[in-house]
């Protein structure tokens, strides 16, 4: 015990505590809560510090542990230090007084959120590819697929209007800070003046969040508190939802509104909204008028910013290489007729003119129309001889505007635009696919993906609000 004791002493002979750990302004180095997912903007990643096996050792140890580490290591400790280490032991026997049984589930919890943590950055430094041979997908595609499968996992299962729970709130939370940290990160130089002080002005270069990162990713958080702050005002509502094929005591009422109200067979899944036999109330109403302009504005921004990251994707060359040699054939000729006899071209009476009856076939018709426009494009360009995407798209304002693959990629894009607004919510057409598939830019991906889901969201609140709607005045037809 002896030399045991004086190796100890002679270990500490010398010893300095590092700053960064004993630093009082510091609150968040020795906090359980906020050290897990700590998000730092130092130059160097708390997940990239070298750990000491001797401090390390002592972080997951119980009270008694810690005060006998105090007691036999504070002979290298400044004296200024000193009274930090002694607060925190005095933290932490006051809460081992609290309960030894909280405290173990505590530390519990937190193994596993940190055992949690370790899988994901696990998986995202592998590309998902748990060989480890280095035949896993980008970083990119890791972290869209991270941001599509969170969103899936969170609100997934939620198909009602009502708050989320308290667990999945706090895990989309976390989450997601921890998948957008990495945007902290992406910078780009910009010039600064800056006054020295003899007067004079000079320019410095500064780092800063990427442009489209820098302008998007905040309104991207904002329209994410939105959407929750709407699923929470619904706390307390007239409405409730009736599983289908449920034996409750409201059985009854759902099956007399459920011989008119019809659902669709591929909505199986969806509960039905029920309302009481007199109707909501008009402050009800009101109240979901009002959150269904909300979702619909935040719906219609979320696709914005997602179609402006999407047309700033470079277009695959394995896409242009996949492309019909003949637009006309691509759109098939009742479409290519109209669209190069016509002398004013209307995308709209086009559209009317085609019966679309579903998304299944505005989609089928997105992808020939979008394919036949950069096909047309190509052909413009075609005297340059040069094929890649980039270049073709530099060589357009020099593209005689009255040839006629110009006229006809301009009128294609027209229809392209119309379909998507006729349709919204439809899915995203090949090439879309494509970009995500073979893009490399993780700030984009990252935007596309956040975005993305986001205005999945938007649109099911809308659709559920429409639900609760419809039976409301069908409820009230009725009487």
């Amino acid at each position: 015990m002896e030399n045991s004791s004086n190796s100890d002493e002679n270990y500490d002979v010398g010893y300095q505590p590092s700053p960064c750990s004993t630093d009082p302004n510091d609150q968040s180095t020795m906090s359980g809560d906020s050290f897990v997912y700590c998000r730092t903007y130092s130059s160097t990643s708390v997940f990239s510090e070298p750990v000491d096996d001797h401090h390390s050792c002592c972080s997951e140890a119980s009270p008694s542990c810690s005060s006998h580490w105090s007691t036999k290591r504070t002979g290298g400790v400044v004296p200024q230090k000193q009274a930090l280490l002694t607060r925190l032991v005095t933290k932490q026997c006051k809460n081992s007084n609290a309960g030894d049984h909280q405290k173990l589930d505590d530390l519990e919890s937190l193994d596993l959120e940190l055992e949690m943590m370790k899988e994901r950055f696990a998986k995202l430094l592998l590309g998902e590819d748990m060989s480890g041979s280095g035949k896993g997908v980008c970083t990119a595609i890791t972290i869209s697929n991270s941001i599509t499968n969170l969103y899936a996992t969170v609100f997934g299962q939620n198909l009602r209007l009502e708050p989320l729970n308290p667990e999945e709130k706090a895990l989309w939370k976390r989450e997601m800070d921890c998948l957008l940290s990495v945007c902290d990160y992406i910078v780009e130089f910009t010039p600064k003046s800056h006054n020295l002080r003899n007067g004079a002005a000079v320019e410095i270069m500064e780092s800063r969040q990427r442009s489209d990162i820098y302008i998007n990713l905040p309104a991207l958080r904002k329209l994410d508190a939105m959407l929750i702050e709407i699923l929470d005002s619904f706390q307390d509502r007239e409405f409730w939802y009736a599983e289908q094929g449920s034996m409750s005591a409201n059985s009854t009422r759902m099956g007399s509104f459920r011989r008119v109200v019809q659902r669709n067979d591929e909505k199986w899944w969806v509960p039905v909204p029920c309302v009481p036999s007199s109707g909501l109330t008009e402050k009800a109403r009101k109240h979901l008028r009002h959150k269904r302009e909300c979702a619909n504005q935040i719906h219609k921004a979320a696709m914005s910013i997602n179609n402006s990251v999407l047309s700033e994707m470079e277009i695959p060359d394995s896409y242009m290489a996949s492309l019909p040699k003949s637009g006309r054939a691509s759109i098939g000729d009742p479409i290519y007729r109209y669209m190069y006899t016509t002398e004013k071209f209307s995308p709209e009476y086009l559209l009317d003119c085609l019966n679309i009856a579903s998304e299944h076939e505005a989609l089928e018709l997105a992808d020939p129309v979008e394919a036949s426009m950069y096909t047309w494009r190509r052909k413009a360009c075609m005297i340059h001889l040069k094929s890649s995407w980039s270049m073709v798209k530099d060589l357009m304002s020099d593209v005689d505007r009255s040839d006629k693959n110009h006229i006809l990629a301009e009128r294609a894009e027209s229809l392209l635009f119309s379909l998507k607004q006729r349709y919204p919510e439809l899915s995203q057409t090949s090439l879309d696919t494509c970009k995500i598939q073979y893009n490399r830019d993780v700030g984009q991906a990252i935007l596309e993906s956040y975005s993305r889901v986001l205005e999945g969201l938007a649109f099911n609140i809308v659709a559920w609000i429409e639900d609760v709607f419809f039976v409301d005045s069908t409820t009230r037809n009725q009487d």
